[in-house]
């Protein structure tokens, strides 16, 4: 009876599986839908079966191997009640482990070593790793945290833009752009907000941006606010991950650092590799030290 590990990075879009040798090496990869286990724990269980399926009928391994597999999964919603333990004892793999998305993202970027991890996506969260130890910032979620994020820098705008309507601030490009989309109508925008999710504000994000670069004093107002945000959680995370490195992760990854203070700009360095990459890595650990190394 051969070992093999299995890394998963279950996300809100897709997740996706690499099956692995008890050394890390992937032989094969897959994707499925939707691993969200806040929204739909059953359907993040079937998801997360299927492409570890997949991952397999790449690899050309027989499918009643799975049930052989040594798994870490990387999820979202882990620390919220027992869903974990749900989602766990659901699984078809031998051994199961699951933690944060966030870890699996910190070990693809800094590998085994110390330093800072900040994820800049629809949401924001801020990972350190000192000693051995990891520790989390922020992370809240959309209604109470995630300051600097997309979701929050787009409600910003939109709320900008009401209030340019209503003759309380002056108009810009950016605030232009949004009335305009909405055909100048408030009550639109308001339908809007009352039905969207995080990442339908996300989307205005990265226009936010574009503006600034054109020195929009709208859009410059308000990225300078979010920086503010992210900057204070940078402080507050390389306290604790130290100043030798510092990896910014999500899709406005690319566009903050320009926005960044001169001390967090200065310690930048590109992630070593993605957060499917981290959880083979972590499965691979979990698996030395479940047998000491040896095959079971």
């Amino acid at each position: 009876m051969a070992d093999f590990i299995i890394g998963i990075d279950g996300g809100g879009t897709s997740c996706r599986a690499a099956v692995a040798d008890p050394q890390g090496t992937v032989l094969g990869r897959g994707k499925s839908g939707a691993a969200n286990i806040l929204t739909d724990p059953n359907h993040a269980i079937a998801s997360i079966t299927e492409a570890a399926e997949a991952a397999f009928r790449d690899a050309g391994i027989a499918h009643e191997e799975i049930a052989n597999a040594h798994a870490f999964l990387g999820l979202a919603g882990t620390n919220v009640g027992n869903l974990a333990q749900y989602v766990r004892e659901r699984l078809p793999f031998r051994h199961t482990d699951i933690d944060s998305d966030g870890l699996i993202a910190l070990q693809g970027a800094i590998g085994d070593a110390e330093g800072s991890v900040a994820i800049l996506g629809t949401g924001t969260i801020f990972m350190a790793r000192r000693a051995g130890k990891v520790h989390y910032i922020g992370g809240w979620g959309f209604m109470i945290g995630d300051l600097g994020g997309g979701a929050r820098l787009g409600q910003a705008l939109l709320q900008e833009a009401l209030l340019v309507h209503d003759g309380i601030h002056p108009r810009s490009a950016v605030t232009d752009a949004i009335l305009t989309e909405f055909k100048h109508d408030p009550t639109a925008m308001v339908e809007f907000a009352r039905l969207s999710k995080p990442g339908d504000f996300g989307r205005y994000a990265p226009l936010v941006f574009q503006h600034a670069e054109q020195m929009d004093p709208g859009a410059l107002a308000l990225i300078e606010t979010a920086a503010r945000s992210v900057n204070e959680a940078l402080d507050a995370v390389t306290k604790i991950g130290g100043t030798e490195r510092l990896c910014l992760l999500g899709g406005l990854a690319p566009l903050y650092p320009v926005w960044l203070e001169p001390r967090h700009r200065a310690i930048l360095v590109e992630p070593q590799s993605d957060a499917l990459t981290g959880a083979v890595a972590l499965a691979a650990n979990r698996f030395r030290t479940r047998t000491g190394g040896a095959a079971t």
